[in-house]
């Protein structure tokens, strides 16, 4: 149980003093009938509580997939460029979500965004070894040597890249998928280069099982569905 303000403080962008405001106007209603304070006790798991007729869902935590589009850092905040957090509707910004891992700023596809910092940490772990698969197209046709070479894995200056795995598409040798368990700086860019292609488009489409929603507008958020939280064992 907790305080009719608080879950409404949480569960959306309406502070305290506007639940006062509201709970006054008789605007805000419990079970369907109005509520007479904000301080009345609600169970945010089996109350239904309402706002002008608008019922409020409660979660503490929130899990949001994005279709990154290009020119966007996967930060909260930069002084120079939009970010990310810029994309998410005004009615969960409250929540106050960070992105999941990064992609680079020319980079478009899945990011994730959430509030949860357990979350961030389980999908970030290194022990996950949580592979995460790119579409890529490039300036030279790859051939079939350079599967070995993703497999082989590669040495690179500041980090050893871990056997990734690169698939050609018979129709087109310029277009391939790239799938890697890290997530270093320009890494699928770096290992093209490696074996003598530049990357001209990079799409992340999956992490672990979970698929970018193709439906999904480049530059749109949504909320995570709970069969695809499930795909993390969330």
């Amino acid at each position: 149980m907790m305080r009719l303000d608080k879950f409404l403080s949480e569960a959306s962008s309406y502070s305290r003093k506007d639940v006062r405001g509201l709970v006054k106007r008789s605007a805000v209603s419990v079970n369907g009938s109005p509520a007479k304070t904000p301080d009345m006790k609600v169970d945010e798991t089996a109350d239904t509580v309402s706002v002008n007729g608008e019922t409020i869902r409660y979660r503490k935590f929130i899990y949001l997939m994005l279709n990154k589009p290009q020119g966007y850092l996967s930060a909260t905040e930069d002084d120079h460029d939009p970010v990310v957090v810029d994309l998410v509707p005004e009615d969960l910004k409250h929540f106050a979500p960070f992105p999941v891992g990064r992609l680079d700023k020319d980079t478009e596809g899945l990011l994730l965004l959430t509030n949860d910092g357990k979350f961030d940490h389980e999908l970030m772990s290194p022990r996950k070894n949580l592979y995460k698969r790119y579409y890529a197209e490039l300036d030279a046709p790859a051939v079939p040597e350079d599967i070995d070479s993703f497999a082989a894995g590669m040495e690179f200056k500041e980090f050893t890249a871990k056997p990734a795995r690169l698939e050609i598409d018979p129709a087109d040798p310029k277009k391939v998928y790239v799938e890697i368990a890290e997530g270093k700086f320009h890494q699928v860019k770096r290992m093209c280069e490696r074996v003598g292609k530049n990357v001209l488009f990079l799409k992340r489409v999956a992490i672990g099982e979970l698929q970018l929603d193709e439906t999904l507008p480049c530059g749109s958020v949504r909320e995570l569905t709970a069969e695809e939280l499930a795909l993390f064992g969330w």
